[in-house]
């Protein structure tokens, strides 16, 4: 997947935050060797790299966020070179974009296993994978899809006009993305607008897009605004969030370190993201503010 909700109005640039928000905390991580947790560039990832570096630095470990890295192979190929030690990823997007495997899993377990085991031959670890799920959906307004009788990606074959999709420019070369609607549903005829991340809603609202490239979670869908196009042959996979750590680094750091994140994503539903998203992205909170409100509702902090 290439993101979720709005881009940080700092464009691509890493915003290193402070090693601590509990100074004198207590808790196994004191003494353990400093750990970087970065993100990538959306809304939804600053959130979670908030919502795992808070829940860690209150056990006591000293996290420092680099957030706003960039796509997913930005942060993995920073990721391999040691410049971090972990990040919140998603299940579908390390098989399709990161080890490049096309084959669509059958389950999400299975999605989880592959990803797994292909994060080992890196090097890394995958932590536990959380209910809450972020996939891919190409999505229009309603009256576009009541005129043209759209109701999956396989009616978008069928279409007499070429539409203009507007997405970020990574989902023109992605299997879950343009590549994955020419090769499985036959989609050759449709025009590409690339968008930042967040602008595909206005690309649609101003009429220079007919479709646009969403996530299930993005704040936006909670207003029932958009028609959301079904992917019956599951092109853009399972999408469960997950959290990907450098073994050598999650070793320094002991069993309550992998305890914290996984508790973390124990507690994250898809329906809660969505509204973590809608409140930063349509309420313009702050995501750290969001995400230390979700930790203290849930006894994480």
């Amino acid at each position: 997947m290439y993101g979720c909700g709005s881009s940080s109005p700092s464009g691509t640039t890493s915003v290193l935050t402070s090693t601590s928000d509990h100074p004198t905390a207590k808790g196994p991580g004191v003494g353990k060797p400093p750990v970087v947790i970065g993100t990538k560039n959306f809304t939804e990832e600053f959130i979670l790299g908030q919502l795992y570096a808070q829940a860690l630095r209150a056990k006591g470990f000293s996290v420092r966020l680099r957030s706003n890295i960039g796509a997913s192979e930005v942060v993995e190929g920073r990721l391999a070179s040691g410049q971090i030690d972990g990040y919140p990823e998603y299940t579908g997007t390390i098989l399709s974009v990161v080890a490049h495997d096309s084959r669509r899993p059958p389950s999400a377990v299975v999605a989880y296993q592959r990803a797994a085991a292909f994060e080992r031959r890196q090097g890394a670890d995958l932590l536990a994978m959380a209910p809450a799920t972020d996939t891919d959906v190409v999505i229009a307004k309603p009256a576009y899809a009541v005129q043209h009788h759209l109701n999956s990606l396989t009616d978008l074959a069928r279409l007499d006009s070429a539409p203009t999709l507007a997405a970020p420019p990574e989902f023109k070369t992605r299997f879950n993305g343009l590549v994955g609607l020419a090769q499985v549903y036959g989609v050759r005829r449709i025009g590409f607008l690339t968008a930042k991340i967040g602008d595909q809603y206005a690309a649609l609202e101003d009429g220079r897009a007919q479709l646009a490239a969403a996530f299930t979670t993005d704040g936006q869908l909670s207003q029932g605004r958009y028609a959301l196009l079904r992917d019956p042959q599951n092109i853009f996979g399972f999408q469960n969030v997950t959290f990907v750590m450098r073994h050598r680094a999650l070793a320094g750091e002991g069993a309550a370190f992998a305890q914290t994140i996984d508790s973390v994503s124990a507690k994250l539903s898809t329906q809660a993201l969505r509204v973590m998203n809608a409140a930063v992205v349509l309420d313009q909170q702050d995501p750290a503010a969001v995400a230390r409100q979700f930790l203290a509702a849930n006894g994480l902090a």
